[in-house]
């Protein structure tokens, strides 16, 4: 596969000439290469591997499934706002205290038993991840797809966690708030179709081919895959319906409602508001204050050539194995930091004109103390 980008252009005017000067530094070649990585990717989860589509049919086949693909895929592509998270493509983990961790645990446990058909399970709140029962690599790229394409094409008010039915032991039908996300739209419909998108994971060893389910209750989203030579029925959509949507709608509402609690304590302590990148290469984990969405597009809140000059760390700390620390002051008076160690990556940008090296170092700690502080290399 091969993308061709081109270099930003600076037009200027010498003795009533145009004098065209392309801007080669600021093209960073790894945040390309990882967009492009992700496009296989992307392809690979819903078609399975180039090679899986000759052996299907050959050339001709696997020139429909690439032109069937991209066309649509590379729509949603904005290039011009790709940056440092591309390259860690990385998956945003919501915190729980381990009473509520373990009831999702339990609850996912008794829905791979009730519903036999499930091979693995992933479960997200707010599109940030939870649990997931897949491989690393295959999680990464389906948890991309979920944020920022799936998810946004269904966004809705999102209900209050306190207006959630709260007693399950009440019998007959419940309400409660789920719904399909992939799948059937109205399940009164004796004709609703119930066909859910295949995907492919555990590529590199052999062919796993699922049905992707997502069932949505609140702000929970659970994502059960099963086998593709089974065919789902409406009767088994109604089954999972009834047996997940209570279960799930209460989760929800629990999550929340400590979601909530956690930020009123949090919120009266009054933390400096820092600007940084997070990533854990161990578990893909990754956190920034940087980017802000909108709709499905992510982007940097800071000006280009701050990203740029993070982007150039990271490109220092990919040519070492050793643990590093680069503090670098930009032309417009930021402060950047970035620190690498133990596979874990920080970059901090601050904005204190007349600060110096120690002060710098010293707002660093005190981030490193309010907001890693369970991680021991950052101290």
């Amino acid at each position: 596969m091969v993308m061709v980008v081109q270099n930003p252009v600076i037009e200027k005017n010498k003795d009533g000439k145009k004098n065209v000067e392309y801007q080669e530094e600021e093209l960073l070649d790894k945040v390309y290469t990882s967009v492009l990585q992700q496009c296989y990717n992307m392809y690979k989860l819903f078609n399975g591997t180039f090679r899986k589509a000759m052996e299907d049919g050959g050339v001709r086949v696997l020139k429909e499934r690439l032109e069937k693909f991209f066309h649509r895929y590379l729509q949603t592509l904005y290039l011009q706002s790709c940056d440092l998270l591309d390259v860690f493509c990385g998956i945003s983990f919501f915190p729980l205290d381990k009473m509520t961790y373990l009831k999702i645990q339990s609850f996912i446990n008794k829905m791979e038993e009730s519903l036999s058909l499930v091979k693995y399970t992933a479960f997200l709140y707010n599109d940030q991840l939870i649990w997931s029962g897949l491989e690393q690599e295959d999680m990464r790229i389906l948890y991309k797809y979920l944020t920022t394409s799936l998810f946004p094409r269904h966004m809705e008010p999102e209900l209050a966690g306190r207006d959630s039915p709260m007693h399950t032991e009440i019998s007959g039908n419940l309400q409660h708030y789920g719904r399909f996300l992939t799948g059937p739209l109205n399940l009164n419909d004796p004709e609703a179709k119930c066909r859910f998108p295949k995907i492919f994971v555990n590529t590199d060893d052999a062919y796993e081919e699922l049905h992707l389910i997502v069932y949505k209750a609140m702000s929970a989203a659970v994502c059960f895959m099963i086998d593709a030579s089974v065919q789902p029925t409406l009767d088994f959509c109604r089954r999972l319906d009834s047996l997940v949507g209570p279960q799930l709608t209460v989760l929800a509402s629990d999550i929340c409602e400590q979601y909530n609690l956690k930020k009123r304590i949090s919120g009266s302590e009054k933390d400096p508001q820092f600007k940084f990148i997070y990533f854990n290469h161990m578990n893909l984990a990754e956190k920034s204050t940087i980017h802000v969405r909108t709709s499905n597009i992510s982007h940097a809140s800071v000006h280009p050539d701050l990203m740029k000059i993070l982007g150039d760390i990271n490109n220092d700390f990919t040519r070492v194995d050793d643990d590093e620390e680069i503090i670098v002051k930009a032309m417009s008076d930021y402060w950047i930091v970035g620190k690498k160690s133990d596979q874990r990556e920080l970059y901090v940008i601050l904005s204190q004109k007349n600060a110096n090296l120690i002060e710098v170092n010293e707002e660093v700690k005190k981030l490193c103390a309010t907001q890693f502080n369970n991680i021991f290399f950052l101290d």
